[in-house]
């Protein structure tokens, strides 16, 4: 299949190789020449600009790390929008529903159909080809991608409503930034009563306290106090953030959620929006006065 990938980041890069590996044609764009000159050793085509990407292929990919950066790849100038081939947007950045909505729409103007794919899963999964992708829009153009979609990972239809992908991206983020938080402050107050941060982990992911946090995070980038688990404090912070608008577009009150953002807000204050997301529980060790590690416990 011709495909055209625009956004060769840390998630977009492992990702089209996996689709060049797979026997799929790219033709790619990203604003740096390292990864495209990556890919193009692997068989890939080189464009100058999204528009020159639509020009050429019937469906373009993207992997973006924001919303005016999927905005204006599939709709500003010398975006996707202005291509005179292409048929199909596969968007699969995080954006929320609304801004999927308004690309959607803009998009349909030109007779462009969009396909929300956002994809969950990190680095790991993104090389591993294990991504959950999570898609959302008209049944027939999905199964046109469909193939091209599970080679990046394990494909979920979520529905036909644009926008739809989105709604289940951020509740599945939601957890993901609820646990990384919820887990750090269990274990700072083990720690600080003097327990051993590695038993605690290891209890946890032996009862009924497992998650996603305390069975990767923890153990790889926590306790080494390497945090390079591969995904930015800005990232989380940004689903965390449009998880909550959704919900109050929606007209609800989530208590747990509010109190979440309100903590990621103090992590990106602190440590930087381009710090590992894992380094999360370095605001709760330091007003705790403890710090967390593979060999126990140092003061302050």
């Amino acid at each position: 299949m011709d495909i055209g990938f625009v956004g060769l980041g840390k998630m977009g890069f492992p990702m089209a190789r996996r689709l060049i590996e797979a026997g799929h044609h790219l033709i790619v764009f990203d604003s740096r020449k390292e990864p495209v000159e990556a890919l193009r050793a692997l068989g890939a085509e080189a464009a100058s600009s999204p528009k020159e990407i639509a020009d050429r292929t019937e469906t373009v990919m993207a992997s973006l790390p924001s919303l005016q950066a999927s905005l204006d790849v599939a709709t500003g100038a010398a975006g996707v929008i202005e291509g005179k081939r292409v048929r199909r947007f596969v968007d699969l950045s995080t954006v929320g529903s609304q801004m999927a909505l308004h690309i959607h729409d803009l998009l349909r103007g030109r007779n462009i159909v969009q396909i929300d794919s956002p994809v969950s899963g990190g680095v790991a999964g993104a090389e591993k080809g294990t991504l959950a992708v999570m898609v959302s829009g008209p049944r027939a153009e999905f199964e046109t991608v469909r193939g091209a979609l599970e080679v990046i990972g394990k494909v979920f239809f979520i529905g036909e409503k644009p926008g739809s992908g989105q709604t289940m991206k951020l509740a599945n983020n939601f957890l993901s930034a609820t646990a990384m938080v919820a887990t750090s402050e269990a274990v700072v107050m083990g720690v600080k009563a003097g327990l051993d941060p590695k038993v605690m982990i290891d209890v946890i992911n032996a009862g009924s306290g497992l998650n996603t946090a305390s069975r990767d995070k923890f153990p790889r980038s926590v306790l080494p106090r390497s945090f390079d688990f591969g995904f930015a404090t800005g990232l989380m912070v940004k689903d965390v953030r449009l998880a909550l608008e959704e919900m109050k577009s929606l007209g609800l009150r989530m208590e747990v959620a509010e109190a979440v953002g309100r903590l990621w807000e103090v992590v990106i204050r602190e440590e930087g929006a381009e710090s590992d997301f894992t380094a999360a529980i370095k605001p709760i060790e330091k007003a705790a006065g403890v710090v967390v590690g593979a060999k126990g416990v140092a003061a302050k």
